[in-house]
């Protein structure tokens, strides 16, 4: 069973990470490797209100979650998915420690999404495509935070996406996005979400997200 990061926990982590931020604040590559941090998530503007946002996380983690979030996963006005990328909001950016996996940290966020006429079908119902979008995006952020916390780089490239629909979601519905990180370590990272239809409990989809760090010779 999970607990709640413990209130001395938390401020003794906010305190750390609170220092760090006043350092360096980059997630650092493995001792002896060559290989750069790919993206710095403390070198990018400021995006989102924080003030929102829920969760035990330290606000200078919420804040570069956003900054990553917006940078690096809606990018641009030209960028794809631009205009439904901007629409999530982020309500909750926690940290627990998992007593039934030795105790390790876990990070979770929390987005929602209302459904708009950019992201239907021609049914009515929103697209599975711009789903997938919303997934990949939104399912990525707590590797980006469990990354700032435990001072590696917590941001990759997508390498597989399974994605399981279960419902689908009308005009007007609110969408809530719960990613959880599962694993952080090496080149490849994994995190998990389930996405609900807020107001009725249904649940619209739920996957599992790959990612990994970029060969910089490849870039």
């Amino acid at each position: 069973m999970a607990s709640r990061y413990s209130s001395s926990s938390a401020s003794a982590s906010a305190s750390a990470l609170a220092m760090h931020s006043h350092t360096h604040n980059t997630p650092s590559s493995s001792p002896g490797s060559s290989r750069k941090v790919w993206i710095d998530p403390a070198s990018l503007p400021n995006e989102g209100d924080i003030t929102t946002v829920s969760g035990n996380a330290p606000d200078y983690v919420k804040q570069l979650n956003y900054n990553t979030y917006h940078s690096y996963g809606v990018g641009g006005e030209e960028c794809f998915g631009y205009r439904v990328g901007k629409e999530v909001k982020f309500v909750d950016v926690s940290i627990n420690r998992k007593l039934d996996r030795q105790e390790r940290l876990e990070a979770t966020t929390v987005a929602e999404v209302v459904v708009n006429k950019n992201m239907l079908n021609g049914a009515g119902m929103l697209h599975g495509g711009c789903l997938a979008y919303l997934i990949d995006n939104c399912c990525s952020t707590p590797l980006v935070v469990l990354g700032l916390i435990q001072n590696v780089n917590g941001v990759g490239v997508t390498q597989a996406m399974n994605v399981q629909f279960h419902s689908p979601a009308p005009l007007g519905a609110c969408l809530q996005i719960k990613s959880t990180s599962v694993s952080l370590g090496g080149r490849v990272m994994t995190s998990r979400c389930e996405v609900i239809d807020k107001h009725t409990g249904r649940p619209v989809a739920s996957a599992f997200l790959n990612k990994m760090q970029p060969n910089q010779t490849k870039l």
